[in-house]
C-alpha cells in the first residue's frame, strides 16, 4: 500500500487511536515521525514514543495520553501543510496558535520544533500540523 502523504497517515492514526480510547498506536516509522512523535511528547500531547527495529522501515509505537477521566489530551490534531499545498512561514511573521494553548510544529533547517522555539529562535519554515 502506498501512502501519498506519511505524516497525514500518522496524525490520523493517532487521532483515530484516542477516539477509541487505544493505549497505543502502531505507525511505519520514519526519522520525521520520530522528530514529531518527540515534539509532541516534550509538549505533553503523548505520553512516551518507542521505536520497533523489523526488517523493514521499522515501527513507531506512539502511546497515547489520557486524563484521569478519560478524556484525550490531544483535543485536535490537523495538518496543515500538504504535499499539493505547502504553507510556509517566515521566523518573524510565526503568530501563537489558539491563543498560546495549542502548539504549531513547524520544519525548520535547524529540525522540528514549535511555533513557540522558533518565534525565540527566529526560524521560519514549513508549518506541518497544530496540536490542541
Amino acid at each position: 500500500m502506498t501512502i501519498s502523504d506519511p505524516i497525514a497517515d500518522m496524525l490520523t492514526r493517532i487521532r483515530n487511536s484516542g477516539r477509541a480510547k487505544a493505549k497505543s498506536v502502531d505507525i511505519p516509522s520514519s526519522n520525521m515521525k520520530v522528530e514529531l512523535a518527540k515534539v509532541m511528547r516534550n509538549e505533553g500531547y503523548i505520553k512516551n514514543y518507542k521505536l520497533i527495529k523489523d526488517n523493514k522501515q521499522g515501527i513507531l509505537r506512539v502511546y497515547l495520553k489520557y486524563s484521569p477521566d478519560s478524556h484525550n489530551a490531544i483535543y485536535h490534531l490537523e495538518r496543515v501543510s500538504r504535499p499539493s499545498r505547502r504553507i510556509y512561514v517566515k521566523g518573524k511573521d510565526i503568530q501563537p496558535f489558539y491563543n498560546g494553548t495549542g502548539i504549531a510544529i513547524l520544519s525548520t533547517s535547524r529540525g522540528i520544533m514549535t511555533d513557540q522555539e522558533a518565534r525565540k529562535e527566529n526560524v521560519g519554515g514549513e508549518i506541518l500540523c497544530r496540536v490542541w
